[in-house]
């Protein structure tokens, strides 16, 4: 009887081409759809090759190598099992090569016979469950746009600035020639090791909220568009700069008395330091959560960032994966079963960032795991946590958006989909949100450019899911597009991009000299560009009339920070994969450009 099903399903399915869309030196991306004509309450595809693959990435199914490399056989995930008659099953895959290749390649879904389907990039459907609220999403194309900036070359610099905020013992391939091995003390209550992890600004403390917020919009940055890494050559640098904060979180976690660790340095003392973070002799205390001090909002956070980073890291690392996510299980059952505020916890980060909640944060560690692993019972705890309000901004205490987004994606109920539009209704142009005379969307004075940006990098995953795809990317470009330089003075407000930005940012070790002369308080007050480029931070922006001023003292404007450059990381990753595509869309002409 086995023997004459699968025969009936190999007759009744037959293989449609399938077009590369994009293929470099070490790679190639495609997308098909393939109508669904039966119902399935699984399914299994074959992608066969002409040439050898020596991997194959698909975020939406389970992968297995056969033949050689020249077969693949994908297989559905828990939660995006069934398939309805009158649906779109997509596939999106990035396959990865010794060469730069283009092979032919054929899309088979047992049972389903060859019927009508569509190749190519950013058309067609998302693939997941359908609750029967909406109709298959169809994402309509853009294209037509030139791109004003190389938006590869600012997401190569942003990673560099991640690598000049390292904390701990600097590999041997640190790229930053002018920062060395620091706060190797670090240590928990019982002398736990908790060296490593991102100082969080332009000072030395390690925030853990902060933190893995930015580390979660920079995963999912990568998830959603790994091909804008891979044409650019900078895949191996984006993992090298995610595993220090995702080795960090893990030394963070101590499973036998249920403690987190939050935050390493007292920040008052801190800011009281003007050097080097190699130079620093204070006390650098820790602060932990635990079952009395509880913290749901950054235990929600990290598991988020460990769930993402397993599903980055699973075809790479297998084993360190595994870590990852069964660490990120454990981490979001405590906040689970411990709900609280990390900063009523811990007093000290409440002067610094202080949380006005955990449902956004629990919601998106509930989605992460939910995506992760296929375990519907996140999918429900997602939906308890979620907020049906309009999101302030998507920051690093504000994650509704995020929550919203993840949820529209896994169930495209319309629910989510109106809250995700009401967002965005108030941040183009018509809506709540200043504008600035030159063109950007300005929450506030405090990191207008990353507000800005994370609200560009919701814009593009939102595009992606078939929401007012044209408006919110060519929205995204103009916001993007201002920061590196349509702007009232023409300069890129990413320092070390292009030949006019900033050279004066809050940040203590660039403007200190190479070791080992003396660098103090004077060295923040002193004229003149900083000793070192930070390259590929993003300082704080323009006041709302567009005035800025390139002043180190000024830290309302001038601070950098690992949450702002996340979204805008993960927004240029959007913008390099849509030029790769060539569905970048056109816009007008910039109203300001220096």
């Amino acid at each position: 009887m086995l023997v004459l099903v699968l025969a009936a399903l190999a007759a009744a399915a037959s293989a449609v081409d399938v077009t590369i869309s994009n293929h470099w030196d070490g790679g190639f991306q495609a997308k098909a759809c393939i109508a669904i004509t039966t119902e399935l309450h699984s399914w299994k595809a074959h992608l066969k090759f002409s040439q050898a693959v020596d991997s194959l990435d698909c975020g939406t199914a389970n992968v297995q190598k056969t033949n050689g490399g020249k077969e693949y056989i994908l297989t559905n995930k828990q939660w995006n099992a069934d398939e309805h008659a009158g649906d779109k099953l997509c596939l999106d895959f990035v396959g990865h090569t010794s060469g730069d290749i283009n092979p032919k390649t054929t899309l088979t879904i047992e049972g389903v016979a060859a019927g009508s389907s569509h190749t190519g990039t950013n058309t067609g459907t998302n693939t997941g469950t359908h609750t029967g609220t909406q109709a298959p999403v169809q994402v309509p194309k853009t294209g037509g746009g030139t791109e004003r900036y190389n938006y590869g070359e600012a997401l190569g610099k942003s990673i560099l600035f991640y690598d000049a905020q390292r904390s701990g013992k600097l590999p041997a391939n640190n790229p930053i020639k002018w920062r060395g091995d620091s706060a190797l003390g670090d240590k928990g209550d019982n002398g736990e090791d908790l060296t490593g992890g991102w100082y969080d600004a332009g000072d030395h403390v390690k925030f853990s909220l902060p933190m893995s917020s930015t580390s979660t919009v920079l995963l999912w940055g990568y998830l959603q568009w790994k091909d804008a890494y891979a044409t650019t050559k900078q895949t191996d640098m984006f993992f090298d700069m995610i595993k220090w904060p995702l080795d960090y979180f893990l030394k963070c976690w101590i499973p036998k008395s249920q403690t987190l660790y939050a935050q390493v340095g007292e920040g008052n003392d801190d800011h009281h330091f003007w050097g080097r973070a190699e130079d620093m002799k204070m006390a650098r205390p820790a602060y932990k959560l635990t079952p009395s001090k509880p913290g749901s909002d950054v235990a929600g956070e990290i598991a988020a960032s460990l769930a993402a980073g397993y599903l980055a890291l699973k075809q790479r690392d297998a084993k360190y994966a595994a870590t990852l996510l069964s660490t990120s299980k454990e981490i979001y059952e405590f906040g689970k079963k411990y709900p609280g505020i990390y900063s009523s916890s811990i007093q000290d980060a409440g002067q610094f960032y202080s949380s006005s909640g955990y449902k956004d944060e629990m919601c998106e560690g509930a989605m992460w795991l939910y995506k992760a692993t296929g375990d519907k019972s996140y999918l429900a705890d997602a939906k308890g946590y979620h907020e049906n309000a309009w999101a302030w901004a998507l920051g690093w205490d504000d994650k509704k958006i995020a929550c919203q987004l993840l949820l529209y994606e896994a169930t495209k109920d319309t629910a989510y989909k109106t809250e995700v539009e009401g967002f965005f209704k108030g941040w183009l142009p018509g809506g709540s949100i200043t504008y600035t005379p030159c063109g950007q969307a300005w929450r506030d004075k405090w990191g207008s450019n990353r507000y800005a940006a994370n609200s560009a990098f919701a814009a593009l995953v939102a595009a992606d899911a078939g929401i007012d795809t044209v408006t919110y990317r060519k929205w995204a470009v103009e916001q993007m597009n201002y920061i590196l330089g349509d702007n009232k003075y023409g300069i890129s407000y990413q320092i070390g991009f292009g030949t006019k930005y900033p050279r004066n940012p809050h940040h203590r070790s660039a403007s200190c000299p190479d070791i080992p002369a003396p660098c103090s308080e004077t060295n923040l007050h002193t004229a003149g560009p900083s000793p070192h480029i930070l390259v590929g931070a993003i300082v704080g922006g323009p006041d709302n009339d567009d005035s800025y001023k390139d002043n180190r003292e000024d830290y309302v404007h001038n601070e950098v920070a690992c949450d702002y450059n996340s979204g805008f990381q993960s927004a240029l990753a959007g913008l390099t994969h849509l030029v790769h595509a060539k569905e970048l869309p056109a816009i007008p002409a910039p109203k300001c450009h220096g």
